[in-house]
């Protein structure tokens, strides 16, 4: 993404900058590779970056870093952990790169058809953001579920708490 102005953004990164502050919690933002399908749900917004996944990625975890809005519950597919080099190469590289990059973020692996089920419900009431790469590796895409920035699961369940006791 931008900083001070050092490049000129990407129409792709205007894409991000114009839609991340009316994002919030229940949304996500998906970083695919290049296979992933467009869907026909009108709630999911499809845009091809033609860009590196890991600029992309990059870009995409700045962003939601910088905002105060929201953060991020990061998934992957956890088939991913069992493509191997000799079915695509390209991808130890990739997985290097990809670990140094989320190393210190809390991920969860799950099964690809579960996230795209997930996924599907939750387009069915909020908004999808997908920002397709040229990256050619499967079971790389990242997906993004949006939480609310300002509030934790800690105090949601104090809340909660509160609430069940003032009954």
């Amino acid at each position: 993404m931008i900083e001070n102005g050092s490049k000129t953004p990407t129409p792709w990164e205007l894409s991000l900058m114009r839609l991340l502050p009316l994002l919030g919690h229940r949304n996500w933002i998906v970083v695919a590779d290049s296979a992933y399908p467009a869907q026909s749900n009108a709630a999911i917004e499809t845009i091809a970056t033609e860009a590196d996944h890991i600029d992309v990625l990059t870009a995409t975890l700045d962003a939601i870093d910088r905002s105060r809005h929201v953060r991020a519950n990061i998934i992957v597919d956890s088939e991913f952990k069992f493509v191997e080099e000799q079915d695509t190469p390209g991808v130890t590289r990739y997985r290097q790169n990809f670990e140094r990059l989320i190393a210190n973020r809390e991920t969860q692996m799950i099964p690809h058809d579960e996230i795209i089920a997930k996924l599907d419900q939750c387009a069915k009431l909020f908004r999808v953001l997908i920002l397709k790469s040229t990256l050619t590796i499967p079971y790389t895409s990242v997906f993004f579920e949006l939480d609310c920035g300002y509030w934790t699961r800690a105090a949601e369940e104090r809340l909660r708490r509160s609430i069940n006791k003032s009954h």
